[in-house]
């Protein structure tokens, strides 16, 4: 939905359809969503000094907290996650820091706008996997490369022999019969082949099975022990061994149908720029992302030692900052969250806000 459209009450009429109640809620999530709208409209100088108003969401399990918040995100395409504060550890304690939930957000943010480059290209892509294909089922010929040798071999030879006086012998001429049978050859296969590709284009061969090469997968996932924790990251390997990683293909045996929509994704993957998708990914985390805290009531330390542990405490001191707005380092680069928007959320039936 377009931004401008998105008054508070419009805002709220959505959030009707899926939420039932919760009329402070939603009226206060519509104003901070507005909010990020207005705030772009206002010159650059002033733009940063706008922060957003954080919200703390306070009800028993079940009457809408998770789903305000998403359907918010869904409203705009709004980077969105979703973290349990229960989860986190505080920092030298072997578990999640709370940086990641800004990694996932940033990882999040990756795959939505790569997701919307690829659709831009998705017609041109799947006429190149169409193609991809009928090279499969109907190579072109290959040409006369022994007979190519051998007439670039005469032809060195006679001009050697020029230079130095040797015997040479004429470079003999392709006869006009093999050159008449070439192109009857060339005009057969490619009416061979636009024909095949009608059929696949029009799915009268999606059952059947083709042997198609397919790259292997760019980033294997390799635990990583890190003095904030340990992390379940993400290694873009194929950019740290560079060539050694790079071209690996494997063969797999798929119907054409599968086939289609593996080299169509594959060929978009590689008709996008990826600098531009780290750019933009960063840019929508950092101004319209979302991340929803819930369970922040089991946080809530005691200072007489009978409440939650150490590292709950520990916890609460990590997520000031972030919350409040600091820089986190993420694979795609460094990413602020001073204008990203948090939503807390907990039952706070024995801590109190």
């Amino acid at each position: 939905m377009n931004a401008q459209e998105l008054t508070p009450r419009r805002i709220v009429e959505e959030l009707d359809k899926y939420i039932v109640g919760q009329d402070k809620a939603k009226r206060a999530v519509a104003i901070a969503l507005r909010n990020r709208y207005r705030r772009r409209l206002l010159p650059d100088d002033l733009r940063d000094e706008v922060i957003p108003k954080n919200i703390l969401m306070i009800g028993p399990t079940g009457v809408g907290k998770t789903e305000i918040a998403r359907r918010l995100a869904s409203l705009t395409a709004a980077p969105f996650i979703k973290v349990e504060a229960t989860k986190f550890t505080e920092v030298g304690y072997v578990g999640r820091d709370v940086d990641s939930m800004v990694r996932d957000l940033a990882q999040t943010s990756y795959r939505m706008v790569e997701a919307e480059k690829m659709a831009e290209v998705e017609e041109e892509a799947r006429e190149r996997a169409i193609d991809r294909i009928v090279d499969i089922l109907q190579p072109m010929p290959r040409r006369r490369t022994s007979a190519g040798f051998e007439d670039r071999a005469e032809a060195i030879r006679h001009t050697l022999g020029s230079i130095f006086g040797g015997a040479t012998q004429p470079v003999p001429a392709p006869t006009p019969t093999e050159s008449e049978d070439e192109s009857k050859l060339d005009e057969r296969i490619q009416r061979i082949r636009a024909r095949l590709r009608d059929q696949v284009k029009s799915g009268i061969k999606d059952e059947e099975r083709i042997q198609i090469e397919v790259e292997q997968s760019r980033s294997p996932l390799m635990q990583v022990f890190s003095p904030q924790g340990m992390e379940e990251m993400a290694m873009d390997l194929q950019n740290t061994l560079g060539s050694m990683m790079h071209g690996r293909k494997k063969e797999r045996t798929v119907t054409i149908k599968e086939a289609r929509d593996i080299l169509a994704q594959e060929e978009a993957r590689a008709m996008i720029d990826h600098d531009t998708v780290v750019r933009e990914a960063i840019e929508r985390a950092e101004q319209d992302g979302i991340i929803f805290i819930d369970e922040m009531d089991k946080i809530a330390g005691r200072e007489s030692g009978h409440g939650p542990d150490v590292s709950r405490e520990g916890v609460q001191r990590d997520l000031l900052p972030i919350i409040e707005g600091s820089t986190v380092t993420t694979k795609y680069g460094p990413v602020k969250t001073d204008h990203v928007l948090f939503i807390g959320a907990g039952a706070f039936n024995v801590s109190k806000p």
